[in-house]
């Protein structure tokens, strides 16, 4: 295992530093070598610098690492519920031993703040992963019993391992992603075959590392870097059963249309354009901070981020006043200041993507209602932008920006707020604000995954994560994200 002792920690305050173990090699079937693909950079995208570089797989090593997690299925080598669930245990106490070094690739290679990282890198992966080993040891065989036919008999339904999974993560939360695509299969008893953005390959190549330390059987998971064309390989290839994805619409048709080639079926995130229903009975000035610092959190690089808020016209001017005393003061910079909310997006080329929605917004006639400020200096930096004036049929309303952007709209009645929250081509995630039992209603009208009343909760490892529409196929998370990787076998035998 070629591991190499980096300074990830490359921060704006230069006294801060912190050395960390990066694993640059890939995991093929339990060993460790370089990639033998083209090499690829990895920025910092608060200070642009190169972090580290990395080797991408070849499209042998592609084949390779399929063909051992095969063999290691048809070997029996994924063990027993139990041995699985005691696996997934090691991981998690592995992958809280090493917390502050996750914590540092993912503020340098992701640029999340560190005032949010530790729960979104490390902790909520880490719920996922106990809640993972608990529920590996779930017995899911149903029992029909007797039919009466004729002929009589009995029946029950038993669920297997699908077969090898491809698991390709997006870069916005690495290592939360290797946990619900690998982690889910594993307990399943799937090995897999784990692809990494090549955004944010830093933390994937360590899931590989810490899938060794604890113990895993070798062929359970191999961990690759690559492309585009990495990835198309590793979907084609013959014995890959299933496919889960997280990413772009766009990048999940391409998936699933590879996929079908073979009849392979897919899990595919992705993404939303939520809507955050601030109900006239609510009040608007309380619920300011909590709708844009969600948003806004990780540069607003979540699939689930309320980037169309909807409030009552009566509300309007309140709500604005609040917003650009909120945009006034919000910070944005530096990474590793615990200060900071507002952290850089991922490049330059996405930087401009999404100041391209803004320019085009006031292009339409758009108007910017309130503005944060911008960084001096290096980084791809997005100033987080509070839009109004445009219908609901506009591009930024109907388009997932995954930037540090949300528009407002009004509406008069709460049947007019439901209909806008609805037309959509998305239908990931929804927030409504204000008395429960009115929020409640509305929250069952609404045609998405799932509902955050008042700001809802942690996030739940044992609950659905999934949306309508275009925003995926299949779920993540809790016992529907475990299925998502058995087949169910129905077994038949006569009785007197």
């Amino acid at each position: 295992m070629l591991g190499v002792v980096i300074n990830t920690k490359v921060s704006l305050h230069s006294a801060q530093s912190v050395h960390v173990e990066q694993e640059l090699s890939l995991r093929i079937g339990g060993t460790f070598e370089r990639g033998r693909g083209p090499a690829f950079p990895v920025l910092n995208p608060a200070t642009e610098q190169t972090i580290a570089e990395v080797q991408s797989a070849d499209l042998e090593q592609v084949e390779r690492a399929v063909a051992a997690a095969r063999a290691g299925l048809d070997r029996k080598e994924m063990g027993s519920a139990e041995e699985r669930s005691a696996a997934l245990t090691r991981l998690a106490d592995v992958i809280e031993s090493h917390a502050d070094e996750i914590l540092a690739v993912s503020v340098n290679e992701v640029g999340t703040p560190v005032s949010t990282a530790r729960n979104l890198h490390v902790d909520t992966p880490l719920r996922a992963l106990r809640w993972l080993a608990q529920g590996t040891l779930t017995d899911r065989t149903e029992y029909l019993g007797r039919d009466d036919g004729p002929p009589a008999s009995n029946s029950k339904v038993i669920y297997r391992p699908v077969g090898v999974v491809a698991g390709i993560a997006a870069y916005n939360y690495p290592l939360l992603f290797a946990v619900i695509k690998v982690g889910a299969a594993f307990a399943a008893g799937c090995p897999s075959v784990l692809l990494s953005s090549p955004n944010a390959p830093l933390g994937i190549l360590n899931f590989g590392r810490f899938v060794e330390e604890a113990g895993w059987p070798a062929s359970s998971v191999s961990v690759l870097a690559g492309g585009v064309d990495v990835a198309q390989h590793l979907i084609k290839q013959p014995d890959v059963a299933k496919v889960t994805f997280t990413g772009s619409v766009p990048a999940g048709k391409a998936v699933m249309a590879t996929a079908a080639g073979g009849l392979r079926d897919v899990v595919l995130e992705l993404g939303g354009k939520s809507a955050a229903i601030v109900l006239p009975s609510a009040d608007a000035a309380s619920v300011v901070g909590p709708i844009h610092s969600r948003y806004l959190r990780n540069a607003g690089q979540g699939c689930a981020s309320p980037t169309r808020i909807l409030v009552h016209e009566s509300a309007l001017e309140t709500f604005l006043q609040h917003s650009r005393d909120y945009f006034s003061s919000v910070a944005v910079g530096d990474p590793w200041d615990t200060q900071t909310l507002v952290g850089p997006v991922i490049s330059e080329r996405h930087r401009q993507t999404v100041q391209g929605y803004i320019d085009s917004a006031v292009a339409d006639g758009g108007v910017v209602l309130a503005r944060g400020h911008k960084p001096a200096g290096p980084g791809w930096w997005v100033q987080p932008t509070l839009l109004g004036g445009l219908g609901n049929d506009a591009r930024v309303n109907q388009e997932e920006i995954f930037g540090p952007v949300a528009t407002v709209m009004t509406y008069s009645t709460v049947e007019e707020a439901v209909a806008i929250a609805n037309d959509s081509t998305f239908g990931l995630h929804a927030t409504v604000w204000g008395p429960l039992e009115e929020a409640m209603d509305v929250a069952y009208r609404l045609d998405v995954g799932q509902v955050s009343i008042n700001g809802g909760g942690a996030k739940r490892p044992d609950a659905p994560n999934g949306g309508w529409k275009n925003s995926g196929i299949g779920r993540e998370f809790g016992e529907a994200g475990i299925r998502e990787f058995l087949e169910a076998v129905h077994i038949q035998w006569p009785v007197p």
